[in-house]
């Protein structure tokens, strides 16, 4: 059984002349990276690893849930195929990840998450909100067997102020 946890970054900032791997996360962004990371740890669910895009906003709502989990950060590592919008490098990361690995949270960028949680799990989602987390599961022993699973939590900031 493997366990796939998807983390669309918080809410960040166009009002800096910065590359848009460089953009920063919003106060809100950081404010509700914390309120998401709170409501995931009180729910006590094992993640085994967590891989971030490369891009600041990405990186920093990852951080978040890092420190918040009091998280290892032998157990974190960024990857430039995270910084895709389409979806296509997303999920061959996923078909390549270790097979050691039970259950692992993404942070990564819309619209590739919305597509994403709509083509693996069962509960559509019209998009993905910023810092949204939905977590599905899916009954296959190897990575390189995704498909359909189940949709068995969303967590929404949206939901919570």
């Amino acid at each position: 059984m493997k366990q796939l946890i998807l983390v669309r970054h918080g809410k960040s900032s166009w009002e800096h002349n910065v590359s848009d791997k460089d953009r920063p996360l919003l106060p809100r962004g950081i404010n509700d990276g914390l309120l998401i990371a709170e409501k995931w740890a009180n729910e006590n669910t094992n993640v085994d690893f967590i891989f971030s895009s490369t891009a600041n906003r990405a990186l920093h709502s990852a951080t978040i849930f890092v420190r918040k989990l009091n998280f290892p950060l032998q157990q974190f590592q960024l990857s430039d195929m995270l910084y895709d919008f389409s979806g296509d490098s997303v999920l061959q990361f996923i078909k390549e990840l270790d097979n050691d690995l039970e259950s692992v949270m993404l942070f990564g960028h819309n619209h590739a998450f919305t597509h994403i949680a709509n083509s693996l799990g069962n509960t559509y989602i019209d998009n993905l909100p910023t810092t949204g987390l939905v977590q599905m599961q899916f009954g296959i022993d190897s990575w390189s067997e995704i498909d359909k699973g189940t949709t068995i939590r969303t967590l929404f900031a949206k939901q919570f102020r």
